[in-house]
Order: structure tokens, then sequence, then C-alpha cells
């Protein structure tokens, strides 16, 4: 009987450190359609992410908003604007926004302005604030240079 409640724990502890280890598969997507654009930065070989989902503010369209983190701290990084849609039975990441961020005793001040004017703004640091709440996940670069052959990926910066 206790052989069987070791087997049993070391099972739960395995399950539990695989889950930790484990993606967001949203964040984990978005991730592979930012890299490709560069538009991923990362210190060493790993990048430091956090999301946030938006289904109110351009609705009826639902917006992920994706920090990759340049500092421990979160003081510093980048935040990205990327519309998510259903075409073909694959997830579509469309990247409509990108800014450069730095917080301060002031609030969060834009060091590369992103696209569009205050509103754009107001949304982006709100943004922000909520990702601050939540966790940050490490992913390796090399997990995320390809795109997933499940998701299609399509961004402002891509020649028309």
């Amino acid at each position: 009987m206790m052989k069987m409640g070791v087997a049993v724990f070391s099972l739960f502890v395995a399950a539990v450190v695989w889950a930790q280890d484990e993606h967001p598969r949203l964040l984990r997507e978005a991730a592979q359609c930012l890299a490709p654009e560069n538009f991923v930065v990362a210190k060493g070989k790993q990048a430091r992410l956090a999301y946030v989902v938006d289904r109110t503010s351009y609705s009826p369209e639902t917006v992920l908003y994706v920090v990759s983190y340049t500092e421990a701290d979160r003081s510093r990084g980048f935040v990205y604007t990327v519309f998510l849609e259903q075409r073909d039975g694959k997830n579509g990441f469309n990247i409509q926004n990108n800014a450069t961020f730095k917080k301060s005793g002031g609030g969060i001040d834009f060091v590369n302005a992103p696209l569009g004017g205050i509103w754009t703004q107001e949304h982006l640091v709100s943004a922000i604030e909520k990702i601050e709440r939540e966790p940050i996940f490490e992913i390796r670069m090399r997990d995320v240079l390809v795109p997933s052959a499940s998701s299609m990926c399509e961004s402002y910066a891509d020649k028309k």
C-alpha cells in the first residue's frame, strides 16, 4: 500500500511540474508569429512573456495583448496588439500594433509610441497594467522561431 501511495504521489508531482512547464497554447502560438517578424526581443535564449485576452475593446473581435519583458522587474518591455481569428480551421494571429514602454514613478510611458492616437495608448496602458497581474512565461526562442502548422500569422509590417 505504501508503494502505491508513493507512486501516485510521484505521478502527481510529475504532472504538476509538467503543467508548470507547459505554456498556454494561445501565448505560444502568438509568440511563434511574433518571433519571425523580429517582434519578440529576448535577452539570451528565452523570451519573458505575459498576456491578457480582451473581448470588449474591439468588440466583436477578440484581441490578445502580449508583453515581452526586457527587465526582470517588469519595468521595460514591448507590448503587442494581436487580433485573433479563425480561418480554415486554423488560429489566425494578426499583429496590428506594437510599442516599447517603460514604467516610472508617473506610470507607463512609451519609448516608441504605438500607431494610433490617445485611445490606442490608453488601451495599451490598461492592457500592460492587467498583464502585470498575470504570470510570466519563459519561452525558449528556438521553440518559437517557426510558426505552428495549426496557426496563420499576419502583420501590419508584411509587404502587401
